[in-house]
């Protein structure tokens, strides 16, 4: 009787793993940007009111999270154009996409135009709102099909920890480099971060009738930024597609079914996943997971500008301080998840956060955010990892629908943080552009509150995870289908035998006749029920 034969571990060359890692560098610098200065650029240089700017990150929120389930459903179920890879394809036009507006998100109107400065809020709204949905769709193209390549270019659950390591290296990378640019930009700059002394909140125009010139001499910077982001991101994007190999569907379809074989899986499409329970679970998790990371990264340039009254550079600082610290804990995170796995890995990651959390909420801790910062950090960037490498196993062998269930935990992250912003905004005392007392406190329980409160819904997400295998699933698997085939045969019927099957028996007169083929597989019964084969490689 033969034996079943074992996965292979092959090991990808170091080439192939760092050119896949910087295929997500466009998307890391524009991020940065999005999520760091949106807010601090619309309010504070353009004079947006806090709420404006509030709708602009939630259309762009919405945008992708509309955009990020519809293109992982196409992405699944659509072929690579002109031999290039199905994944590759995408994220080639997702990256143009990206390429073509994102400038014109961080310039102003008509690029200063005298007809733009003087237009109203909802009428810029109204400009601006075109380029910020062609560059979430972008985003969310290159994000999904970038992030659905893991599982297939490795089978090694330890190999696809190293991507994501290596992917979220370049993230932090990518985040120093914008916040080291932002830095030596604004320090070049005379304007201070404020020219007026904080109002009461009672003097505080709540109608936003009253404006400063905070940030406004700054708009040159945020030019330059914006050109400089788009130029280094196109270089490493071309880096992606020449040294990063993908195959075909139609010559990796064969092999793909047989490693699901292998792996005692059934395909999957996205109706399967909907019946899923870890599909929640993760959903979940990973929406956590970003509104943790996500939230302190909005907010902290306000709190520390606004909470500890630290000079502009800080807006910088102390972004560049979490993201090295993040890049500086991925060198440890494939050890510790093979030593304690991943939900202890997890668990390990919130808890470091959590500190950092709680180092925020003691009053005036002047340049000791710099200390809470490296905690933000490394605890985020562990939890991000993590609960990509989760999202990684929950989809295992099933990389046929890999895109979809990508695409889906990035809908509830995008989605939860553009309504937790435009809350946020809602309920800001201040709706000026010079905030007044009454914003020390409120930013400070912004950091503190919303990715705590995110941190403790992860853990006890978690929990309901430990007693559960990750990507085991519910519905039926191929030992099902192959049991149900043989007793169809025994019966005297005539089923699909998977071709890499074969069944043997002692009984050569009452045994099961085999036909076993790529093309046919049939087993069909000629004795009695009770002879079972033993099925073998």
């Amino acid at each position: 009787m033969g034996q079943v034969l074992g996965y292979g571990r092959s090991q990808l060359p170091i080439l192939a793993r760092y050119s896949y890692g910087v295929g997500h560098v466009l998307n890391d610098l524009c991020a940065a940007m999005w999520f760091s200065y949106l807010l601090v650029y619309f309010h504070s240089v353009l004079q947006f009111s806090n709420v404006m700017a509030g709708y602009v990150m939630l259309l762009g929120q919405i945008s992708d999270a509309v955009c990020t389930p519809l293109v992982g459903y196409e992405s699944d179920n659509t072929a690579g154009r002109c031999r290039y890879g199905n994944r590759k394809s995408w994220h080639l036009v997702g990256t143009a996409c990206v390429l073509v507006s994102f400038v014109f998100i961080f310039n102003p109107v008509l690029f200063g135009a005298p007809a733009g400065k003087n237009a109203e809020d909802w009428a810029q709204f109204i400009y601006y709102a075109p380029f910020v949905v062609i560059f979430q769709f972008g985003w969310a193209t290159t994000q999904i099909s970038h992030l659905s390549l893991i599982p297939e270019l490795t089978r090694c659950e330890s190999e696809r920890v190293g991507l994501n390591a290596i992917r979220y290296s370049f993230t932090v990378m990518s985040s120093v480099f914008v916040y080291g640019m932002t830095w030596l930009l604004l320090s070049r700059s005379n304007e201070s971060i404020t020219t007026a002394a904080p109002p009461s909140p009672n003097d505080c125009d709540h109608d936003g009738d009253s404006v400063s010139t905070s940030l406004t001499n700054n708009i040159p910077e945020f030019r330059k930024l914006s050109f400089i982001v788009i130029g280094v991101g196109a270089f490493f994007s071309i880096v992606f597609h020449i040294g990063t190999k993908e195959k075909c569907l139609d010559t990796e379809s064969d092999e793909a079914a047989e490693k699901r074989r292998r792996s005692n899986s059934e395909p999957m499409n996205w109706t399967d996943w909907l019946k899923e329970s870890q599909f929640y679970q993760i959903a979940v998790l990973y929406m956590s997971s970003r509104l943790m990371v996500n939230v302190s990264q909005v907010y902290i340039p306000m709190y520390v500008t606004d909470t500890l009254n630290l000079d502009k550079e800080s807006i910088a600082i102390v972004p560049l301080i979490i993201y090295i610290s993040g890049w500086l804990s991925t060198f440890l995170q494939k050890l510790v998840n093979k030593v304690i796995g991943r939900k202890m890995t997890f668990f390990l990651g919130a808890v470091i956060f959590l500190g950092g959390c709680d180092w925020l909420w003691c009053d005036d801790i002047g340049h000791q955010v710099y200390g809470a910062a490296v905690l933000l950090g490394a605890g985020g960037s562990t939890v991000l990892v993590t609960s990509l490498s989760m999202t990684a196993d929950l989809i295992g062998q099933n990389t046929e629908s890999g895109a979809f269930v990508f695409g889906a935990m990035s809908f509830t992250d995008k989605l939860s943080n553009g309504i937790a912003v435009v809350i946020i905004q809602h309920i800001h005392p201040c709706q000026t552009s010079v905030c007044c007392e009454a914003c020390e406190w409120f930013y400070q329980g912004v950091v503190v509150l919303v990715p705590g409160c995110a941190a403790l819904l992860a853990l006890f997400m978690l929990l309901t995870l430990v007693p559960i295998q990750i990507g085991h699933r519910t519905g039926r698997t191929s030992d099902d289908r192959i049991t149900t085939d043989i007793e169809d045969g025994i019966n005297g019927t005539v089923s699909p035998l998977p071709p890499t099957l074969s069944v043997n028996t002692d009984d050569e007169d009452t045994g099961l006749l085999i036909k076993n083929s790529r093309q046919n597989g049939y087993v069909k019964g000629m004795g009695s029920p009770t002879d079972y084969g033993a099925i073998v490689q």
